[in-house]
């Protein structure tokens, strides 16, 4: 067996049945992850695996868990709905995504009436002009879907940071929409979802996260949002400054996601936010 040794904890490598999930099991840092002699072992980041491997599995609190590259069908098939989902352009013409507009603006202003779908009503939400289908084209439909999953599960957090209250706030606030649907983009590029075999633990942890819950996507984006406003009162920010403090976020979900006894989303110390 062959061990590495670099600033990351120590990793190690073995073969597993593609039924396998994460499973735990104990032993002393830098020996053998089991009884097979000739597993392989290395340390490190983990920004290279998925060459041919089937599971991966790194330390937390004192045991080593699998995370599988062969995904379980339940895993394959939630995984396929939210790839779907993610393909799916908004088209201002079918009538399901005009009711998921009417639902959005219902959910968010529930005592004002909406005049049309194309309106300068949206602008106060914080889409870029009157015709909010115009902002979708970055992140597709799945970005309004997170939207209105945000207004819905969590409709305290999404009202206060609609209206932007707590904290002081900058002249030039980011506008509110408009954030969601980078959001969206930002989970998609962050968890590579689209990529043919895992590149990174954050992606493995993840779909572990999706086996678990089918709305894990969801959740995970109501916490990026709370995270990024949070880290835009902390800064100070003003809107020139979003990108970095999307970034920022971004980091701060990648650190939760691979904290000790985060298997998932609810379990991630971000959550507590949400309301």
């Amino acid at each position: 067996m062959r061990v590495f040794r670099s600033q990351g904890g120590c990793v190690a490598i073995r073969t597993l049945s593609p039924s396998s999930s994460i499973n735990r099991y104990s032993h002393a840092h830098g020996s053998a992850p089991g009884p097979a002699a000739s597993d392989d072992a290395t340390c490190g980041t983990p920004t290279w695996i998925g060459k041919g491997l089937t599971c991966v599995c790194f330390k937390r609190k004192g045991t080593y868990e699998r995370i599988c590259i062969n995904l379980t069908p339940q895993q394959a098939e939630r995984l396929r709905r939210l790839k779907h989902r993610m393909k799916v352009y908004f088209d201002a013409s079918r009538p399901d995504h005009q009711e998921a507009l009417r639902a959005l603006w219902a959910a968010t202003y529930p005592d004002q009436e909406l005049h049309g779908l194309i309106s300068d009503q949206w602008k106060e939400m914080g889409w870029q002009g009157k015709d909010p289908s115009t902002d979708f084209r970055g992140a597709g439909f799945i970005s309004l879907e997170n939207l209105l999953f945000f207004a819905k599960t969590f409709s305290t957090s999404f009202q206060r940071l609609l209206r932007k209250q707590g904290g002081k706030r900058a002249d030039w606030e980011y506008p509110f929409a408009v954030a969601g649907v980078n959001i969206t983009f930002m989970l998609m590029q962050m968890l590579d979802l689209e990529a043919t075999k895992p590149r990174t633990f954050v992606r493995s942890v993840f779909l572990q996260m999706l086996s678990d819950n089918e709305w894990a996507f969801d959740l995970l984006y109501c916490v990026a949002f709370v995270v990024m406003d949070k880290q835009w009162l902390e800064r100070n920010a003003t809107y020139m400054e979003f990108n970095d403090v999307l970034k920022s976020t971004r980091a701060q979900l990648e650190r939760e996601l691979l904290m000790d006894d985060v298997l998932q989303i609810e379990e991630m110390p971000s959550y507590s936010l949400l309301s």
